[in-house]
C-alpha cells in the first residue's frame, strides 16, 4: 500500500462508513485510485462457466451498486467485477446509519436494502461502457413488489444485452421475506423465470446463484438440486451472515448482515459441502472474508473455481486485490499447481473431515 492510499483511507474511516463508500466511489471516477490492470498469466487463467478470466479473483457485488464506476473498477487488478443489486424500479432502501465498520473485527454490517437507481438507469450505464474483463450485474427485488420472483427476470432481460453474466440474489438479509426464495419449490419457480428471460436475450450468459452461508445441509442439499435442475451455471457462496459469533466491535448488535473476516471460516465449510454435493458438476464462486492469498487459496481448495472480496477493501485499499492476485500464484506455484483449475477442490476432504471430527468431539 502507498502512502498516498494509506493517507486516504486513514481519512475516510474519520467519516461514517456510507459517507466513506461514497467518497470511495468518487475517487475512483476520478483516476484517484491504483490501477494495474489485471496480472494474468498461464498459471491465473481461468474459466469459469464459459467466461474468460484473466485471474480467477473478482469483486464482489454492493461496491457499486449502480455502475458507476465500471471503467476504473475493471483496472483495479480484478479478473472479474460484479455490480449491483438492481431492482425494476428505483428504491431508496432502508433509513440510515444502516451501514457499520466493525474495525475491531475487520468486518461490516449493512442493512442497505437493495439501495439503488433502478434497472434503466443502470442499463443506460452498462450499455456504454467499453470492451474488458467480465462485468456481471447483481439480480435484485423490490421491497414493495407483488412479484419478487419476476422482478429478478425482469431486470435480466433489461440488463442482460450488456453484461456477462447476471447473477441470482436470494440470499441478502435485509429484504424482508427475500430469503424464503431459497426454498426448493420457490427457488425453482424463480429459476424457471429466469432462464425464459435469458433464453430470449440477443445473447447467452451465464446465470449464477447467490446463496446465504446460514443454511442446513439439507437446505444445501436441496439447493444443489434446483441448481443442477434448472440448469443454473455456478453457485455463489456465499453473501453476508445474520451470526454474531465471537464479534468484539461495539456495533456487534446491529442488524443487518454481517461480512469481512468472521465469515471467512463458515462460509469456506458451506463452499466445501457444496463442492461435495454437486461434485463438479457446478463451478462454485467463493465469497466471505478473503483478505489475503492465502484466504483466496483456502476457498479455491475447498472447491471455489474463483472468488470475489469486497469488505477487506475497507481496510486494506485497492492496491490489495493486485497483491493478492500475485500472491495466489506464488502459492499455485509453490504447490505444483499449473493451474487455478488443477487445484480447486484439493483440500475439501481434508477440510471436511476435520469438521467433521470436530463436531464429533
Amino acid at each position: 500500500m502507498s502512502g498516498l492510499e494509506r493517507l486516504g483511507l486513514g481519512l475516510l474511516h474519520r467519516v461514517d462508513p456510507e459517507t466513506a463508500h461514497g467518497l470511495a466511489l468518487r475517487a475512483l471516477k476520478l483516476g484517484l485510485a491504483p490501477a494495474p490492470g489485471a496480472r494474468t498469466s498461464p498459471r491465473l487463467a481461468t474459466r469459469l462457466a464459459g467466461l474468460s478470466l484473466p485471474n480467477p479473483v473478482g469483486l464482489a457485488a454492493g461496491f457499486d451498486k449502480n455502475a458507476e464506476a465500471v471503467a476504473p473498477l475493471s483496472r483495479a487488478g480484478f479478473g472479474f467485477v460484479e455490480l449491483g443489486a438492481a431492482t425494476p424500479r428505483p428504491q431508496p432502501g432502508n433509513p440510515r446509519p444502516r451501514l457499520f465498520r466493525l474495525t475491531e473485527d475487520a468486518a461490516a454490517i449493512n442493512r442497505f436494502g437493495f439501495n439503488n437507481d433502478g434497472m434503466e438507469a443502470i442499463a443506460a450505464r452498462l450499455s456504454r461502457r467499453a470492451p474488458g474483463i467480465p462485468v456481471g450485474l447483481n439480480l435484485g427485488a423490490n421491497k414493495d413488489s407483488e412479484d419478487r420472483a419476476a422482478d429478478f427476470a425482469r431486470v435480466l432481460a433489461h440488463c442482460g444485452p450488456h453484461v456477462d453474466f447476471a447473477t441470482v440474489n436470494v440470499s441478502s438479509p435485509n429484504t424482508e421475506k427475500l430469503r424464503d426464495l431459497q426454498g426448493p419449490a420457490a427457488l425453482s419457480a424463480l429459476l424457471g423465470g429466469v432462464m425464459t428471460a435469458r433464453a430470449a436475450l440477443p445473447r447467452a450468459i451465464p446465470v449464477f446463484l447467490k446463496i446465504a452461508p446460514d443454511l442446513t445441509d439439507a437446505d444445501l442439499a436441496d439447493i444443489a438440486q434446483v441448481a443442477r435442475d434448472t440448469g443454473v451455471d455456478a453457485i455463489i457462496a456465499t453473501n453476508t451472515t445474520l451470526s454474531r459469533a465471537g464479534l468484539h466491535s461495539p456495533h456487534a448488535g446491529e442488524k443487518g448482515g454481517l461480512s469481512g473476516a468472521p465469515l471467512m471460516a463458515p462460509s469456506t465449510l458451506v463452499l466445501a459441502k457444496l463442492s461435495r454435493l454437486t461434485d463438479g458438476a457446478l463451478p462454485l464462486i467463493g465469497v466471505g472474508g478473503i483478505a489475503s492469498a492465502e484466504d483466496a487459496y483456502a476457498k479455491i481448495r475447498a472447491g471455489a473455481s474463483a472468488v470475489q472480496l469486497y469488505t477487506a477493501l475497507v481496510f486494506g485499499g485497492l492496491s490489495m486485490v493486485d497483491d493478492i492476485v500475485a500472491g495466489l500464484e506464488t502459492l499455485l506455484s509453490r504447490d505444483g499447481f499449473a493451474t487455478v483449475a488443477d487445484a480447486v477442490g484439493t483440500g475439501r476432504d481434508a477440510l471436511l473431515q476435520t469438521t467433521e471430527r470436530s463436531s464429533d468431539g
